[in-house]
């Protein structure tokens, strides 16, 4: 059968699809035409570029080979947003699926397989590291490298002024300011850790360096921040000289792990993500190593749902599979209770958990609309394909976050001891 053929053979099962999961948008075909026939101009549609699209997914149908065929551009969205496209998805589609024709899509099948399925899969120059969780300061620093040293000005892009990668803090409503909500941040973190001038703060992954420059500032206390991303370290002491802290800030590139002295505050947002589950109890015992007696840990990470079990826990979905591959290799969440039990089981008092999902659900889709807006700047300097993928992640997070497939939190320790804490005895003056 021709090209021609397997067009049609193609667009008549779309069609039959359509019409069975009554979808609120269309399809564009690589000829041009629409599913339906009659698509308004102005409607949304999956545009599918090639027939080598159908051919690959018939071939490889899986999360893989869809990513690729959209970072590619070859499977596009037009005349709506990811966000669009994921609040009309059609409810119980399996279900109504298994009533469209088995002898029409065997067909269909049968001739695509026949059909060339050179379809460009650019995510295939990522290889997958089998050590990249193994937690050695070597791999630790690879694996940061990727995902951070992509430039600085990429980042820049979408962050906020102060640079700040983590979920921002939105008080008292929903509002859309970035660089408020991070300042925000920035501050309901200090708080928490109590900071009083003096204090020695050490932020385990300070990325550029916002929340120790905001700590000496405005809470006197002389800070410490390490990273393993040598382009970070390089932007965050410009500030640091930039803002004249460098007698009360430093920045240093190094794994916690080999980090040596005491500490009376310690912070770590959003970077636990990526330490890997068999790598927490170094990490736990390097925490409880470096803090004073009655010192205070803020442990700041996202978290996937718990499971009926371990087992089930440790089964990972294809979209989470493709995240720790392309964007953060070595990375893996933990779950809450995983998170609590650690941290008792290693030496600490908790004393405060918080939720920030919907926190980060904003900030994510902030981002994403920041670097939409700033698409063809991105592009020039990363290249289409990453950019897509960068698009792709974003949204995905947001909606991942809004869905409550994954939440973030804030839980406050300190290095347990007998007798008093010395916190307050309430949380009053966190929110005045």
């Amino acid at each position: 059968m021709d090209g021609a053929g397997r067009l049609k053979l193609f667009r008549g099962l779309l069609e039959e699809a359509h019409r069975v999961l009554d979808l609120p948008f269309g399809f564009e075909l690589w000829d041009g035409s629409t599913v339906p026939a009659d698509l308004p101009s102005y409607a949304m549609r999956l545009v599918i570029r090639h027939e080598n699209v159908v051919a690959s997914l018939v071939r490889r149908p899986n999360f893989d080979t869809v990513l690729n065929a959209y970072v590619s551009g070859l499977l596009d969205l037009r005349n709506g947003t990811l966000f669009d496209l994921a609040a009309q998805r059609p409810q119980k589609a399996g279900r109504r699926l298994r009533t469209i024709s088995k002898l029409t899509a065997l067909k269909t099948a049968y001739h695509f397989l026949r059909a060339p399925a050179d379809m460009p899969r650019p995510l295939s120059r990522v290889e997958e590291d089998p050590n990249a969780r193994e937690g050695k300061p070597q791999t630790n620093k690879k694996n940061v490298a990727y995902h951070y040293d992509v430039s600085n000005a990429f980042y820049g892009l979408f962050l906020d002024p102060e640079m700040v990668y983590t979920c921002a803090y939105f008080q008292p409503d929903w509002h859309d300011d970035l660089a408020r909500a991070q300042k925000d941040k920035l501050d309901m973190i200090c708080r928490k850790l109590r900071l009083t001038p003096g204090d020695r703060l050490l932020d385990i992954g300070c990325g550029w360096g916002a929340l120790i420059c905001h700590a000496a500032q405005h809470y006197g206390v002389k800070a410490t921040g390490v990273t393993l991303a040598e382009e970070q370290a390089r932007l965050a002491r410009e500030k640091v000289a930039r803002l004249g802290l460098q007698d009360r800030v430093e920045v240093m590139v190094k794994d916690f792990t080999q980090m040596e002295g005491e500490f009376d505050k310690i912070s770590s947002i959003g970077m636990f993500e990526h330490v890997g589950i068999r790598n927490h109890p170094a990490y736990f015992q390097a925490v409880h190593r470096l803090l004073r007696p009655r010192g205070l840990y803020l442990h700041h990470t996202i978290a996937r749902r718990a499971k009926r079990s371990e087992r089930a826990f440790r089964k990972l979905k294809p979209e989470y599979k493709a995240l720790t591959r392309y964007i953060f290799p070595g990375g893996e969440l933990d779950h809450l209770g995983m998170s609590i039990a650690n941290l008792e089981r290693f030496g600490f008092e908790v004393h405060d958990v918080e939720g920030w999902r919907e926190h980060y659900q904003r900030t994510t889709r902030l981002w994403w609309e920041n670097l939409s807006a700033r698409q063809k700047e991105a592009e020039a300097m990363v290249g289409k394909e990453k950019t897509r993928m960068w698009l792709l992640y974003l949204a995905g997070c947001s909606l991942a976050f809004e869905r409550a497939a994954v939440g973030v939190n804030q839980t406050l320790v300190s290095k347990r001891i007998r007798g008093p804490s010395g916190l307050p005895p309430t949380r009053a003056d966190l929110y005045a």
